[in-house]
């Protein structure tokens, strides 16, 4: 990596840290210049406004749930593996900034054109590939089934990582492993014979 590319790279990632730590209205281009130890005029020669990088900081951040979902295209693999491999990998990423993913929820609508393209990507593709792996695993056909199976795996599998903290800290419980959660919700929802 070249040293623009690293300058770059280290003021996405501080502009995530600060959304994460401090949220996106607290957010300056004097904060993230401040915290990557660059200058202003730097950031603004990367990114030309404040609206431009926090947009690409998330681009690149939910570029990173899109990863995920191409384990679901193995079809080498058993369905209900590749199923397990995903919902492993996105809890993978939503550890690494379970404080900004529960932002940009909570924020709500598509605020920012990264928002807008990840659920654009999800419609298009990314519940396409979940909505086929359930299908196989279950035999389902109704396609508004099979997205409530799908919003019921998200909720199950998904919340509890985004409220480790929180359930933790704040009412005492300890959240399970994503192993253990996986198991027992498979062994519960799909079917015996389901591969």
């Amino acid at each position: 990596m070249d040293k623009n590319s690293d300058t770059k790279a280290k003021i996405l990632q501080t502009t995530l840290e600060l959304i994460k730590s401090e949220g996106f209205e607290s957010v300056t281009v004097r904060k993230i210049a401040a915290d990557s130890g660059t200058n202003v005029a730097l950031v603004n020669y990367y990114f030309g406004s404040k609206d431009r990088l926090i947009n690409e900081a998330l681009s690149s951040f939910l570029g990173s749930f899109q990863d995920t979902f191409d384990v679901l295209d193995d079809l080498t693999v058993a369905p209900k593996a590749r199923l397990r491999q995903f919902l492993t990998s996105y809890v993978s990423v939503i550890s690494q900034y379970p404080e900004l993913v529960a932002r940009i929820f909570a924020i709500g609508g598509a605020v920012f054109t990264s928002q807008y393209q990840y659920g654009q990507f999800l419609r298009s593709i990314g519940f396409v590939k979940v909505r086929s792996v359930l299908q196989e695993l279950t035999g389902e056909a109704d396609q508004e089934l099979l997205q409530m199976m799908i919003m019921q795996l998200f909720g199950a599998i998904f919340l509890p990582a985004l409220l480790k903290s929180t359930l933790s800290t704040g009412a005492g419980i300890e959240v399970g492993s994503i192993e253990r959660q996986m198991d027992l919700l498979f062994a519960r929802y799909f079917h015996e014979n389901a591969k």
